[in-house]
């Protein structure tokens, strides 16, 4: 980025004299003087020259200064179109003729050389002024599309992340949503085939969002992956996520999560929580209950007490896993909604998980292109069908 005003200025008078006298007091006052006698010359000058300032006489034979000053405004190069002009005009002359021109100030010949300093300064300055400003522009221009690259790298690692088929499980349904507030959120879901022959349905909320948010989230599959293959508790495989998650940050980041080890076989499901919000059980045809978090969310803690809970599945009952994002993504003057609203929008009698999703996410979190969400939306349900 420029750092000094650059002093090159361009004198045009066909009196040589003044010309000449103009250009040595503005030359020992400092400033780098070029001349020019006459408005085509001028022009032409322009194209090859790059002066940071023009004193243009009003009064010139064959292109006068007006003209000059005119055309030198029109020209397609915005570096000459937009060049700061002060016109010098004699007693008589109109300046506010000088001023419709383009000019951008003037001065009254007898010149007075501190008068014709001070405003050369002023638009020196104001040209240093927007040359820093474009520069600046061009600087944000550039990092934003630097931004949109990695917004759009992340979100495509994000996609490959987030499963986008559901698992085939014979007698069970699984319907999931995921929504982020911009490309890419804090929120990820997935499920895990078990040694033995259970699936390991999970969930988690990192802190942010953005790209950090969703680098987290990369990290939070990865070691739900590991802790999977090496335990095969829900309350086990929280602890090695933790350890972990708290090994790598010290404290200093945390994400909320939940995972159940479903055996499809029986319906029986084991549920471990680390300050997420509780999951949802919905008996068929006999309401909904609740199943909350034993621990705090996971990072934060070094020895996390995780607590197993017991759930018999029968047919026609499902589980749902969300993320805060369904209790708070209403309209901004509607509260945030409590787990027991939100037990309220479930159907005992939808049959299906989608029907049973669907109904939940447009009661508690509507999609609406005028209205962008205060969080990332992610949500979870498996239903057993037989």
């Amino acid at each position: 980025m420029q750092n000094e005003i650059d002093r090159r200025i361009l004198i045009v008078d066909d009196d040589v004299a003044s010309r000449k006298l103009l250009a040595r007091t503005l030359t020992a006052a400092g400033y780098d003087c070029r001349e020019s006698d006459n408005g085509l010359e001028t022009l032409k000058l322009l194209e090859v020259e790059d002066p940071s300032l023009v004193l243009l006489d009003f009064k010139m034979p064959g292109l006068d200064g007006v003209e000059t000053l005119k055309r030198l405004r029109s020209d397609s190069d915005p570096s000459i179109a937009h060049m700061p002009v002060i016109m010098l005009t004699g007693y008589g002359e109109s300046e506010v003729v000088c001023l419709e021109a383009g000019a951008d100030d003037f001065v009254t010949k007898p010149i007075n050389p501190a008068v014709l300093e001070a405003r050369i300064e002023t638009q020196l300055r104001l040209r240093f002024l927007r040359t820093q400003l474009q520069q600046q522009n061009e600087e944000l221009e550039e990092w934003r599309r630097n931004l949109e690259r990695d917004l759009a790298a992340a979100r495509l690692t994000q996609q490959a992340l987030i499963p986008q088929k559901t698992p085939m499980i014979p007698g069970w349904e699984v319907a999931a949503c995921y929504r982020p507030v911009i490309e890419v959120g804090g929120d990820i879901y997935g499920w895990l085939p078990m040694r033995d022959e259970r699936c390991l349905f999970w969930i988690a909320d990192a802190t942010g969002h953005g790209v950090s948010a969703a680098l987290l989230t990369t990290l939070a599959k990865l070691l739900f992956h590991h802790g999977s293959v090496e335990h095969d508790r829900p309350a086990t495989i929280m602890q090695a996520v933790n350890n972990d998650f708290r090994g790598i940050f010290g404290g200093r980041s945390f994400m909320t999560a939940m995972c159940v080890a479903l055996d499809p076989k029986t319906g029986y499901a084991s549920v471990a929580g680390a300050g997420h919000p509780p999951l949802l059980v919905t008996r068929y045809g006999c309401g909904t209950e609740a199943i909350t978090s034993s621990a705090p969310p996971l990072g934060l803690v070094e020895r996390s007490q995780f607590i197993e809970t017991i759930v018999n599945l029968g047919r026609g009952d499902a589980f749902v896993l969300y993320t805060d994002g369904v209790l708070g993504a209403g309209k901004a003057d509607r509260p945030r909604l409590t787990p027991t609203q939100l037990t309220g929008m479930l159907n005992p009698f939808a049959p299906t998980a989608e029907a049973l999703l669907t109904r939940m996410l447009t009661q508690a979190a509507p999609a609406n292109d005028d209205e962008p969400l205060p969080d990332d939306v992610a949500a979870l349900a498996v239903r057993r069908t037989i």
